[in-house]
């Protein structure tokens, strides 16, 4: 396998009264000599805050910091991230860095609404604002559900953005859970999105939902990593999260391909042996890295694992 698992890196453990459970969507911003991974920890149920933590660049196992606070706070009510908001994609743009979010609010018939939104920092990713309050993407005439876990790509003066995109809700067992496959955007500037409604990885079956891809081009092609999974039983059960994996010439059209994702499950009982998701791929001057969530969507919190060529 072109994975090798190095094994659990961090989850919380009360480091501040706020941070109970989870470290989700482990989202890299690589820096000289460490690597910034920003990540959602729960105060409560349905409630999600992102912060980060610093771990050393040549031995992610190694943290270096701990951020005991939120870098936002809350939305305001009636905004995208009225009750949480998640990290998903971290860029330099010129002195800043852009960091683009997953927000929540919660439902009535449906237990959730997600949008994309976007937070800007000014002191190399330690504290953010939000330039504004409403989303960078939302529903449309043509994605009526809900729009999350952006991963976005600049190439020169174009904008690449691969992100969730809710297809319906299917009601299981009395509950409405979603369904949503990735879809392709791009920009001239990282803020306003043209969306042709192109579907990157149809779903194998009608029943499966796929998230949170995680891309990188590498000697003219594009490759994507991905979570998908299945609707039955999907918490702790035979439907829960595993990788895939897709190319592409141009970002638009992916063949998948899940027998080349490079990585297993764990075994059982181990962190990782009942889920894999939420994968994020980090470049960096000592190798790549892919960053993902175990069991529980990361109740615990997460790893890593290391390329090999």
């Amino acid at each position: 396998m072109p994975w090798i698992k190095k094994g659990f890196i961090w989850g919380p453990s009360h480091e501040a009264p706020w941070m109970r459970t989870h470290a989700q969507i482990p989202t890299a911003l690589v820096l000289k000599d460490r690597i910034r991974i920003y990540l959602t920890v729960r105060p409560e149920q349905r409630t999600s805050l992102t912060t980060f933590i610093d771990v050393d660049i040549k031995d992610p196992k190694k943290v270096l910091y701990v951020h005991r606070e939120p870098i936002l706070p809350l939305g305001t009510p009636g905004t995208i991230d009225e009750f949480g908001m998640m990290p998903s994609s971290a860029h330099r743009v010129g002195n800043d860095i852009w960091l683009y979010t997953i927000g929540w609010q919660r439902g009535q018939t449906v237990p959730y609404l997600n949008a994309i939104g976007l937070a800007i920092s000014k002191d190399d990713g330690m504290t953010f604002e939000r330039p504004f309050k409403g989303p960078v993407l939302d529903r449309t005439p043509h994605e009526p559900y809900s729009t999350m876990s952006p991963c976005v790509i600049r190439e020169g003066d174009l904008w690449h953005m691969w992100y969730g995109s809710g297809t319906d809700w299917l009601l299981v067992h009395g509950k409405y859970e979603p369904l949503y496959l990735i879809k392709y955007a791009y920009s001239h500037d990282g803020l306003t999105w043209e969306r042709p409604n192109i579907c990157c990885i149809p779903g194998a079956t009608p029943e499966e939902a796929s998230t949170r891809p995680s891309v990188i081009k590498d000697k003219g092609l594009y490759h994507m990593w991905f979570s998908y999974r299945g609707s039955q039983d999907y918490r702790s059960g035979r439907d829960g999260y595993r990788l895939g994996y897709a190319t592409s010439k141009d970002g638009k059209i992916w063949q998948r391909d899940d027998d080349k994702t490079g990585i297993t499950m764990g075994n059982a009982g181990e962190w990782d042996g009942d889920m894999m998701a939420y994968p994020h791929i980090a470049e960096t001057s000592e190798g790549r890295y892919l960053f993902y969530n175990g069991n529980s969507f990361g109740r615990a919190g997460f790893g890593y694992a290391v390329w090999q060529d």
